[in-house]
């Protein structure tokens, strides 16, 4: 019999986390596990459709502002109700809810924590609070060294007690006929350099900053463009900014897109300009499609892109230290394709679905050998 999984989240919308939930219920062995999803938070989002398709049962609770205990006795009855052995929690507000709604019943209890904010913090409540969430914690796992150190620092979780698992996902090579379509659209010149972004327009992604370096590219004599992809509550300010700086020639704003491979495959080089990270999706998919890389030093960020091996690593909000990256790999054409073949190397060892699921695979079996009956 298949052990019993449920995967509590906030909701399944576009992002990060929710990716990876999506991944690695796909890429999991629906033989050996069976998996379901129950959101603390509704409308379910677009990755629900997907599972749904998959035949992947999933519910969503209606949270209510404010710590609503209600949800307690509701995940507690859901775990009883469809005998689930293992209850993954994503996120830190999820993993509240699920480790008090599994207690008083035989679920083991797994906590993955997918990211911090900007600046961290923490409160008297969750010095008190955690270790005590902790002990009834079967695993607690972190997608990076930077966030597992944050949950020692910030949420007083032991260090020997987390175990760092790296996301993974599938990567997607795009349709020629959606790269032909795209080259119409947006036309480079051959010999342009096309630097590129995918993100939330946050102030988080801090795209302020690169769009300050992409002018000192600029104004070095770099004949380059910048394709921003994404929308968000920044996106006047985005604007305003790229008028401001003179940049309207030069900056493509695509706009929110669904499913952006085909842009992404345009791009020469990827940038990822923001202030904290855990680990960003569309740099998998950037490394994947074999594409030098310059982020910042946030998150796990330097996890993942190896400085000087499959890009370049700059301090955080540094605008001359990113520009000057910038201008570098753009006069240097043998290095942005060592940097590209190194950046698939490390994809492929690394994060590749293949690694997460069978990492995962491997903790579920640990945890419950015996599913229930």
């Amino acid at each position: 019999m298949p052990l019993k999984i449920l995967h509590l989240t906030y909701d399944m919308r576009i992002g990060g986390t929710e990716q990876v939930i999506k991944n690695l219920i796909l890429g999991t062995d629906a033989s050996r596990f069976t998996m379901s999803v129950l959101c603390i938070e509704s409308p379910l989002g677009p990755f629900a459709e997907d599972l749904i398709n998959q035949d992947i049962h999933i519910e969503a609770l209606s949270r209510k502002p404010g710590f609503d205990a209600s949800l307690i006795s509701q995940i507690r009855q859901h775990i009883k109700a469809h005998k689930i052995d293992i209850i993954h929690c994503h996120q830190y507000t999820p993993y509240v809810y699920g480790a008090l709604g599994a207690l008083m019943t035989p679920a083991k209890v797994i906590f993955t924590e997918h990211g911090r904010f900007y600046p961290d913090s923490t409160t008297w409540k969750r010095k008190v609070i955690n270790p005590l969430l902790h002990r009834f914690t079967h695993a607690t796992t972190a997608i990076s060294a930077a966030t597992r150190d944050a949950l020692v620092e910030f949420e007083f979780i032991p260090k020997r007690d987390i175990e760092v698992i790296y996301n993974g996902i599938i990567g997607v090579e795009p349709e020629p006929s959606q790269l032909e379509n795209l080259k119409q659209q947006y036309p480079i010149a051959e010999q342009r350099t096309l630097f590129g972004t995918i993100a939330r327009l946050d102030p988080i992604k801090n795209h302020s900053m690169m769009l300050r370096a992409f002018k000192r590219v600029i104004e070095n004599g770099i004949n380059a463009k910048l394709m921003i992809v994404g929308d968000g509550d920044e996106r006047a300010n985005t604007e305003a900014l790229i008028n401001e700086l003179d940049l309207s020639q030069h900056v493509f704003m695509t706009g929110y897109e669904p499913k952006p491979h085909g842009h992404l495959a345009l791009m020469d080089i990827y940038l990822l300009p923001s202030l904290s990270e855990g680990t960003s999706m569309t740099l998998l998919e950037a490394m994947y499609l074999g594409k030098p890389c310059i982020v910042t030093h946030a998150g796990g960020n330097p996890e993942i892109v190896i400085h000087n091996e499959t890009g370049f690593v700059t301090p955080n909000d540094d605008e001359q230290a990113f520009a000057d990256a910038m201008i570098t790999l753009a006069q240097n054409k043998p290095l942005q394709e060592a940097f590209g073949r190194a950046s698939k190397e490390q994809f492929i060892n690394t994060f590749d679905i293949n690694n997460m699921t069978i990492t995962y695979e491997a903790l579920y079996k640990k945890l419950c050998p015996y599913p229930r009956a």
